[in-house]
């Protein structure tokens, strides 16, 4: 059996750590290597980074702090934001990441999903689907931009056709839910997990243990959160002990 992931994230804003309320009044929260560091020591089983001001001011995932990272971290690291093309995400892969997220372009673009996995494989192409509920009806849609655009594509459908055309990971991230703390958006996970196989990543909203036990139930194959460990409320270890408390399989401490 796969054991379920506990994934620390960590945003990015001018190679600093930042964290808000749906990607909005970003806060400092550290240095980046240290804080990887300290995940890794801590219990992580990956790390996912994301340049959340690349998309919006136009500019690159820096490099260097992909470098300085992988540098001092042995675990998987996933990094994303402002992926505009395929020569952008193979730089990302030769500065140290394993896995390359890829949002906006991907929307833009849906062809960018089959010429990066057709490049490095599905294995390294993550797509993130950032999704808020419909105003005025039932459902998800995918928004973009660190939530600033509403496309009108069905989140639901959006993974299902990412999954044919060549992705092979996805992490799910609830726009309504990130930053609050009042747990992941559990009908989103399950219908994302009836309509595809792909490993799928939860993020946005999470406060502990019992939050990931719903969101795993739900479907998730792994948990994505920040702010409790960014503000040192608990570690991945806690969580996971936590976890297997519950019957869940997890890489042991």
């Amino acid at each position: 059996m796969l054991t379920t992931r506990v994934i620390p994230c960590l945003d990015i804003k001018n190679g600093r750590v930042v964290k808000g309320i749906r990607f909005a009044n970003l806060r400092d929260a550290g240095d980046p290597v240290e804080q990887a560091v300290r995940y890794e020591r801590e219990g992580a089983d990956e790390l996912v980074m994301l340049d959340v001001s690349a998309t919006i001011e136009g500019a690159s995932t820096a490099l260097d702090v992909v470098s300085a990272v992988r540098e001092q971290l042995s675990i998987p690291l996933s990094v994303g934001g402002g992926v505009r093309d395929t020569q952008h995400a193979l730089n990302l892969l030769k500065a140290g990441a394993d896995k390359v997220g890829i949002n906006s372009a991907a929307v833009r673009n849906p062809n960018l999903i089959t010429e990066l996995a057709s490049e490095v494989g599905s294995q390294c192409v993550v797509l993130s689907i950032d999704a808020a509920s419909r105003i005025g009806s039932d459902g998800w849609e995918v928004v973009t931009h660190a939530g600033t655009f509403r496309t009108g594509i069905d989140a639901v459908e959006w993974a299902q056709s990412a999954e044919v055309i060549g992705a092979g990971e996805i992490l799910l991230t609830s726009f309504d839910q990130d930053g609050t703390r009042s747990g992941y958006d559990t009908a989103l996970l399950r219908e994302i997990r009836k309509i595809t196989s792909l490993p799928t990543i939860a993020s946005g909203g999470a406060d502990g243990a019992q939050h990931m036990v719903d969101a795993i139930r739900a479907g998730a194959d792994a948990v994505l959160a920040a702010s409790i460990f960014h503000d040192q409320r608990t570690t991945p270890n806690e969580l996971k002990l936590k976890l297997a408390q519950s019957g869940i399989e997890v890489r042991k401490p």
